[in-house]
């Protein structure tokens, strides 16, 4: 392998994912090469990486010639990307342009990130699985705390289930939070957090959290994410459960994540779509 190939480009985002993958691509060898946005990469590479360049969303050129002058082939996109709140935020060019006359009005997250991948690969950048390095950090099957979901919950979380597939289809979001039967909080543009804070007020203490793949997820990007601070949030919100899909979902800082649930008597369960048969017990 020459070091051509052992070099790779980081797009990152906010939160922990970013230096994660920084740090084990380091350790295998690659030198990283990472763009940054303003306002969003909150967690500092400098340590970590060969080389940096931070932009505004829409700097679409600026990032492919950052690549392209070290010689980047590859590229992953880590990291949460908010949707800008100002038009401050975007300073689109002109291959920023030319991407945005491609999505005729169809602005969803998959359809964005698909076009941008290509256009990246049309430059021989091409994009790669956010965890091939980090395959350890994907969802185990099973359940992770002492405590067990309740038969009720279990109920729950088999309607939250279904909700969150279906708005995982139409692009929407990727987590539900459902209390008693009843589905309080659908995920949007305003992300996790906040539909557990939303939830959870609406709850009477025992609700849960549905967070799933979209059924037609694309692994280069957008992988749901969880972490202590979900936890934390879930604590804060009066939210009882956690489920998850087994092998689909990124899990940061699991231990401190469990001990936390198991300190605030939260379940924490990971499964799969066959275990969503009303037949079948988990």
């Amino acid at each position: 392998m020459d070091n051509v190939d052992k070099r790779i480009g980081l797009i990152a985002g906010g939160g922990p994912f970013p230096v994660l993958f920084a740090q084990k691509a380091r350790e295998n060898g690659y030198e990283v090469y990472a763009v940054c946005f303003h306002h969003d990469t909150d967690q500092p590479l400098d340590a970590y990486v060969a080389g940096m360049e931070t932009i505004y969303m829409g700097q679409v050129g600026r990032l492919i010639n950052f690549f392209k002058k070290r010689n980047i082939k590859a590229a992953v996109m880590v990291g949460a990307i908010k949707k800008p709140t100002s038009v401050m935020d975007i300073r689109p060019d002109f291959k920023a342009l030319a991407m945005y006359a491609r999505m005729r009005k169809n602005t969803h997250d998959d359809r964005v990130l698909r076009i941008f991948s290509e256009i990246l690969e049309k430059e021989g950048i091409t994009i790669r699985a956010s965890t091939f390095l980090l395959p350890e950090l994907l969802s185990e099957k099973g359940c992770w705390t002492r405590r067990k979901p309740s038969g009720q919950e279990k109920d729950d979380i088999r309607l939250g289930w279904k909700i969150a597939k279906a708005i995982g289809r139409l692009d929407i979001g990727q987590c539900v939070v459902v209390g008693n039967g009843m589905v309080l909080a659908v995920e949007a543009v305003d992300g996790t957090d906040a539909t557990i804070q939303r939830g959870g007020a609406l709850s009477s203490g025992n609700a849960v959290l549905v967070k799933v793949c979209k059924p037609t997820q694309d692994f280069r990007f957008d992988v749901p994410a969880i972490g202590a601070r979900t936890i934390s949030t879930m604590h804060e919100s009066g939210v009882r459960v956690l489920a998850i899909e087994a092998e689909k979902s990124v899990v940061f800082d699991r231990e401190k994540m469990v001990a936390e649930a198991d300190r605030h008597n939260i379940a924490i369960i990971a499964l799969d779509d066959a275990q969503m048969d009303e037949e079948t017990d988990f």
